[in-house]
């Protein structure tokens, strides 16, 4: 069916927002990758042979949908009720048809399905009364949830595809890109560059074949909302890429995947060709004569490749290495011409900003960075998931009011957002409101949308240790600053968690990060410190003790660290003596447990799992002072 007018395309959004008008309930299970790992496939076949069963029977209309992420997949499988509003949550395949017979035809709520708030323990019902929904304002994500990411009518009852018809038939290309100028959109990927700029930059270069290009190459540690938004809304990404085509004048288009997203490429797959189908895509789309059509490339796995030069060399078959910075994608781009590379995030925005408007947009967020932001909320938060909110939202509202606070109430230590690229924010700035420019100047960035907190068990010597370790596996090794500065700091780094640290550390530290910052090529290794310096810069003092007193105060790494008992706490539980992988604690149930160091790792099993806090941590190096093995 190519629709090839707009009137038609009014007619089969008509359509398709009548198609289930008659339906007494839509079934909406969250599809999305962490609900599948929790078996939420057969959760949805369930519910679908249910609603078959009973359709069939000539009983009240179900419409079962599998969805994408909900951004709650923790709590998975997830079934949304429509039109009640109804939230249930880790629900298993062999409890619908229950659910069907008491819930969805009775009426009835199964209170043990209810959300649990950590705070209070109640239960609640409704999808938009959880405080991990309730403060949220999606834009990027509007649709994951509400549509089946398979189905193209879907998406266009929930208005995918409007600000593309708009766009066609009401407006010329400088409009559109004067309208995107208006939203003060920039780039969700993580250097935060005006979009509107951008377009406006390639669309004056030389050239008669330009390019249109999604970066869907998400790499960092604890990121997932690029891969959620193609699994889950792909429509959002593809909508977005024609109307910046058709601003540019751009007939072809790229959407580079990691190949490690494989429902994402499924999904974008199907996606695309139902748009052929539909004349939204591919040769004349909706009978204006604008040509445009989109390639999936599929990468490699490779850090360094989600980097814009190095993405656009992967495209083409090349190796994916960065190029000098002087060498501008917009007017030197995909094979030498002029392209724009905008991510997932920023794609997604597109459609809804031309159909409601840059001033709808602009209405929301700081005066510097508008509209909203997504990030994947993980680490030691009661609430994880992925979630989307207005720029300008302080970290405190993000991890206590949508988070739910730290794991067991353990004090919070810092929050690392940005990725290996971002840096550790403290307690002190909880109350950061987070943009760009507050971010970077606290040291950090906004990144691809990674917000990773941290409790007081938190060691960050050992966290700066970390990202150095990923990114010497992910460097291209292409400039000598990146290739060699990292090895050379992850070298004093094992030192310093492994009890070998000498005065002057920190000084080589902060020398080597500023040979990073300024010889590096590209963003990779320019960036490789942030999560260095903005550890030393609020933590000095975890660097200092690891240096001066041999000991790490968060007792986490294991050559510095000793465990003991406190005979005054414990009740002799045993769950410390379960827990020991190596069997050095002894001890008698309702009695006094020993933790025997000779034997003792220090891997921290028994601390984590003692009910009653009766094991505290101390400095190895001070064992023999205080205790006799």
């Amino acid at each position: 069916m190519q629709i090839e007018s707009k009137a038609a395309f009014e007619s089969l959004q008509a359509e398709s927002r009548a198609r289930h008008s008659d339906a007494q309930a839509e079934i909406h299970v969250c599809c999305g990758t962490g609900c599948l790992a929790n078996g939420s496939k057969g959760v949805a076949e369930a519910f679908a042979a249910e609603a078959e069963k009973r359709n069939s029977n000539g009983g009240p209309k179900l419409v079962v949908k599998p969805t994408g992420c909900h951004g709650f997949c923790e709590r998975g499988p997830l079934v949304a009720f429509k039109p009640s509003g109804l939230l249930y949550t880790k629900v298993k395949a062999a409890a619908v048809p229950e659910v069907v017979e008491k819930t969805v035809e009775g009426g009835e709520i199964l209170s043990r399905f209810l959300y649990k708030d950590p705070t209070d323990k109640s239960r609640i019902e409704q999808y938009a009364n959880i405080p991990f929904y309730k403060h949220q304002n999606r834009v990027a994500m509007r649709n994951i949830g509400l549509i089946d990411p398979t189905d193209i009518l879907d998406a266009v009852a929930e208005s995918a595809y409007t600000g593309l018809a708009k766009a066609l038939f009401d407006m010329d290309p400088d409009q559109v890109i004067d309208e995107v100028e208006t939203s003060g959109l920039r780039g969700r990927g993580g250097a935060g560059f005006n979009t509107a700029r951008k377009w406006r930059s390639c669309k004056k270069a030389e050239g008669d074949r330009r390019f249109v290009l999604c970066n869907g190459d998400e790499g960092d540690p604890g990121a997932f909302k690029d891969r959620s938004i193609m699994e889950g809304d792909p429509h959002s990404v593809i909508e977005g890429m024609i109307i910046g085509a058709y601003a540019l004048g751009a007939h072809e288009g790229f959407i580079y995947v990691r190949d490690e997203y494989p429902l994402a490429i499924v999904n974008l797959m199907i996606a695309l060709e139902q748009a052929r189908t539909f004349g939204l895509l591919g040769t004349n789309i909706l009978g204006t004569g604008f040509d445009f059509d989109i390639k999936i490339s599929r990468g490699g796995g490779a850090f360094v490749c989600g980097e814009s030069s190095a993405l656009m060399l992967s495209i083409a078959g090349k190796v994916g290495e960065p190029r000098a910075k002087y060498v501008h994608s917009t007017a030197k781009g995909l094979f030498d011409l002029p392209t724009v590379l905008n991510n997932v995030e920023t794609w997604a925005n597109i459609g809804a900003i031309i159909d409601k408007g840059g001033a709808w947009y602009a209405s929301m967020g700081t005066e510097k960075s508008k509209g909203t932001k997504a990030f994947s909320l993980v680490g030691k938060v009661k609430n994880t998931g992925l979630i989307e909110l207005e720029m300008g939202t302080t970290l405190r509202h993000i991890i206590f009011d949508i988070g739910g606070g730290i794991l067991a109430d353990r004090p919070f230590k810092a929050v690392q957002t940005g990725g290996p690229s971002g840096g550790c924010v403290p307690e002190s700035l909880l109350d950061l409101p987070v943009d760009f420019e507050k971010l970077t100047e606290a040291g950090s960035m906004m990144g691809s949308g990674g917000m990773i907190v941290m409790d007081d068990r938190t060691c960050m010597v050992d966290v700066a240790r970390y990202f150095l370790a990923f990114l010497i596996e992910e460097s291209c090794g292409k400039c000598t600053p990146c290739r060699e500065g990292l090895r050379q700091m992850l070298v004093i780094y094992n030192d310093l968690v492994e009890g070998r640290a000498k005065s002057g550390d920190i000084e080589r530290i902060e020398r080597l990060a500023k040979g990073m910052q300024l010889g590096s090529l590209c963003e990779l290794g320019k960036s490789a410190p942030n999560p260095v310096l903005s550890t030393l810069r609020y933590f000095r003092d975890e660097y200092e003790a690891h240096i001066n007193d041999n000991a790490c105060p968060a007792g986490m790494c294991r050559e510095l660290t000793a465990y003991r008992i406190l005979e005054d706490l414990c009740g002799g539980c045993h769950a410390c003596f379960k827990a020991c992988p190596v069997d050095a604690i002894t001890g008698e149930p309702k009695s006094l447990h020993t933790i025997h160091h000779d034997a003792c790792i220090s891997c921290g099993a028994c601390f984590d799992v003692c009910p009653d806090q009766a094991i505290e941590t101390f400095p190895k190096n001070t064992l023999f002072e205080t205790e006799v093995v």
